[in-house]
């Protein structure tokens, strides 16, 4: 399930390929989207194709016969508002629709906070979209959340109680994102089924990433399939770190 950002375009930020015609779409995949960009972090310069709140938290790193991106560390990153510290985001791609799919692996502690987390939508450092999967739902936690130049705010209409995380054991996350009507799901290992839902035009489109509010986890095989290709020279977000601090 889980091999360079292989964007399916001119872009140069990995290796240059073509999606081949004729190929079937992956399941749940509409007829017509692309295959717009794919990273398996198979060599330590796929680091250098992120933008993150803060490059030294992550690292390349084995998992098993694998190889993957390590989310190793929080991060020495201070929000403007309540929102995640450890962000990590495509470099230069900035889309409306999409289908983003990750295998996702936490390495922390077992609490009901415990999380991943999946970006979208983002327009600069404190306004876009995340999805935040936990062990347990509560205000906080467990939901699809809109930052908008203030504290990060649930959205969703729909969601479960949480998800079981387990230890070394991955999982293979998808979101959707469509603009008319405003639907954006969430999907963990079932594909079929999502485990929360959200109606919200905010922020109509912006870059996509993946990392967690405030724990560590590792990321592997990432897909990125949209309608039309995306805008591939977005401007950096986050500002180089120049000194420790701690979040808020």
């Amino acid at each position: 399930m889980r091999s360079p950002l292989l964007l399916l375009s001119s872009l140069t930020l990995g290796c240059v390929a073509l999606a081949e015609p004729g190929n079937p779409p992956a399941p749940g995949i509409p007829q017509d989207w692309k295959l717009v960009a794919e990273e398996h972090f198979d060599t330590p310069a796929s680091i250098q194709r992120l933008e993150a709140t803060d490059p030294s938290a992550w690292r390349h790193t084995a998992d098993g016969s694998s190889l993957a991106l390590e989310l190793a560390r929080q991060s020495r990153y201070t929000p403007p508002v309540r929102s995640p510290v450890n962000i990590a985001l495509l470099s230069g791609i900035d889309l409306g629709e999409f289908i983003l799919e990750a295998d996702l692996l936490q390495t922390g502690r077992e609490y009901g906070h415990r999380d991943m987390c999946l970006f979208f939508g983002v327009r600069d450092a404190s306004h876009f979209y995340y999805a935040h999967i936990a062990s347990v739902a509560d205000d906080h936690a467990h939901n699809i959340f809109l930052v908008d130049g203030a504290p990060r705010r649930k959205i969703a209409t729909r969601t479960t109680d949480g998800v079981k995380w387990g230890q070394e054991v991955w999982h293979r996350i998808r979101i959707e994102r469509r603009l008319d009507p405003p639907v954006i799901r969430v999907f963990f290992d079932d594909l079929s089924k999502p485990i929360m839902e959200a109606s919200d035009i905010s922020f109509a489109n912006g870059r996509v990433g993946f990392g967690s509010f405030d724990d560590t986890g590792k990321v592997d095989s990432i897909r990125l399939w949209a309608p039309q290709p995306p805008t591939t020279n977005a401007p950096p977000i986050f500002t180089p770190i120049t000194a420790a601090s701690s979040r808020p």
